[in-house]
């Protein structure tokens, strides 16, 4: 379960819904940093080190970050790679990316909408039937506690952005089975509180700022 501070209960007990603008000003003025300009930046960044980490961890695990990061063979959408990565990312955590990324097909409304209703935090995409990771899918947003916040966002990483500006900006806790995934979104990626590191993201901080990725 998503532990909520007091503001964050409130947001949902009015039924409230954010706009994606508030969002990203609420954050700001928590912050006094951009939310979405920062996250890409950092994380386009971070990519060239991130990509060759991926590319020299081998076994089972290498193999599925390599087949997450096969569309970015087929496109060079900038959005395709970011999601890419962001998916890989969660991989090499040795985390679930479809425990952050919630993907259905339009032709089965009344299951998606059953499943939506059961995720407590992540990004559901809802695309056509028959479309690849590259095509525009019908819907996309962010789930918080089986509640669709925020909804036809533009790609995979925009709406990573918003969920964590929602997380922050509401103070809810990481789910547990992505913590590592979202602690580096934000105490590496976003630079946020970023003194306490798990030790596990402290290991892959360590390879961002060094030249040995293995």
């Amino acid at each position: 379960m998503i532990i909520c501070a007091a503001e964050g209960v409130s947001f949902f007990r009015k039924e409230r819904r954010p706009d994606e603008s508030n969002r990203c000003a609420e954050f700001e003025r928590i912050t006094t940093i951009p939310l979405v300009s920062t996250f890409f930046a950092k994380l386009d960044g971070y990519s060239g080190k991130l990509m060759k980490m991926f590319a020299n961890r081998g076994g089972v695990l290498g193999q599925r970050i390599k087949n997450l990061l096969v569309p970015t063979t087929r496109t060079d959408d900038i959005e395709v790679r970011r999601a890419c990565i962001i998916k890989s990312l969660c991989a090499y955590l040795n985390e679930d990316p479809s425990s952050l990324v919630w993907e259905y097909m339009d032709t089965d409304v009344a299951s998606t909408e059953e499943a939506i209703q059961k995720t407590v935090m992540g990004i559901y995409v809802i695309r056509h039937e028959g479309a690849d990771m590259e095509d525009s899918p019908a819907d996309l947003g962010v789930v918080l506690e089986g509640q669709k916040v925020l909804q036809d966002l533009i790609s995979v990483p925009y709406t990573a952005a918003m969920l964590l500006g929602l997380i922050y900006g509401l103070n809810l806790s990481y789910p547990p089975e992505l913590r590592y995934t979202f602690e580096v979104l934000q105490k590496i990626i976003l630079e946020l509180d970023g003194n306490k590191l798990s030790n596990k993201v402290q290991t892959l901080k360590t390879k961002l700022f060094s030249d040995v990725f293995d």
